[in-house]
């Protein structure tokens, strides 16, 4: 199986209690398709680079996951049919993706580095 990683991205007008909803309905076709997911992070409400069907934010969800190929076909064809989706971003993980995206999960990268001792002479 693949590892994979989708954006979704919600129009602004849902409740949040909505938007919840709309991800779990993914989240369910893809654990009765196979997939097994391995992170789900929710961004929130953010501001759009660009304006999409005249909104300027969009709630966003991440979802990494690990599924068939065949898979990815049936969900992308029902994130097209869903209006509350404005849009949408299907990638295909690497190796290297993998590993940076293990490290991250572990709380590498968010590690401060200690403060050097100035010593007075």
């Amino acid at each position: 199986m693949q590892q994979y990683e989708i954006v979704i991205v919600l129009t602004p007008l849902l409740s949040d209690e909505t938007a919840k909803e709309a991800i779990a309905k993914y989240s369910k076709v893809l654990t009765d398709g196979g997939a097994e997911i391995v992170q789900e992070d929710n961004w929130g409400l953010r501001k759009l680079a660009y304006p999409i069907q005249k909104k300027t934010t969009g709630y966003y969800h991440l979802t990494e996951f690990k599924a068939p190929g065949e898979l990815i076909n049936k969900l992308e064809v029902e994130l097209r049919r869903d209006e509350r989706v404005l849009r949408f971003l299907t990638i295909a993980l690497d190796k290297h993706a993998i590993a940076y995206n293990d490290k991250k999960r572990s709380g590498a990268f968010n590690k401060k580095p200690a403060a050097k001792v100035e010593e007075n002479n």
